[in-house]
């Protein structure tokens, strides 16, 4: 039996993201249940309405990555109490026009981390919020990750066993989640 496929999606393009850092770690948490996949938000152009009719070719790409994936697994900065502006526009790109909404019907999981005491809280908050109008099933629970001391390294490993054994539970229940909806 295959396992179920994710798409991972990082709200941040910034070459040494640590939340690229972390989706790594994720899903090497979860790889015995779940087939992760990447996908790719930095080469989007901004979102405009006139390219619409003829969407440039990054676009016609993206969304076509977006829809191979019945789940997805976000793993986003926080921006001044809301999603970076890189993540909302590759949204809007997936959400337009209405009635070819790639993000509809899909399983997902928010997480994310900063060095703040928080992590990224009111961003996941407001990625819900967001997520939820264009049809995304969000799973229940909150995942606000501080990057304090460093809990993975460059290659994906957890050094810190508190957060290590936290993050498997959470994906724990993603891979349940999406085993039984996706």
């Amino acid at each position: 039996m295959s396992k179920p496929r994710v798409g991972i999606i990082v709200g941040s393009n910034r070459r040494e993201s640590i939340n690229r850092r972390l989706a790594k770690a994720l899903a090497k948490l979860a790889a015995d249940e779940l087939d992760f996949g990447w996908i790719g938000i930095d080469t989007l152009p901004m979102y405009n309405q006139d390219l619409e009719a003829d969407r440039p070719d990054a676009v016609r790409r993206f969304t076509a990555d977006v829809a191979r994936y019945p789940a997805l697994l976000f793993v986003t900065p926080e921006h001044n109490r809301s999603v970076p502006a890189v993540l909302k526009n590759a949204i809007d790109w997936g959400s337009k026009p209405t009635e070819r909404n790639v993000w509809r019907g899909k399983v997902a999981a928010i997480t994310g981390t900063s060095f703040g005491a928080i992590g990224t809280a009111v961003g996941q908050q407001h990625l819900r919020q967001i997520l939820a109008i264009l049809g995304v099933l969000v799973m229940g629970g909150e995942a606000y990750i501080s990057f304090r001391p460093d809990p993975v390294d460059d290659d994906g490993n957890f050094l810190d066993d508190s957060k290590r054994a936290f993050c498997k539970a959470y994906m724990d229940q993603f891979a349940a989640l999406v085993t039984k909806l996706a």
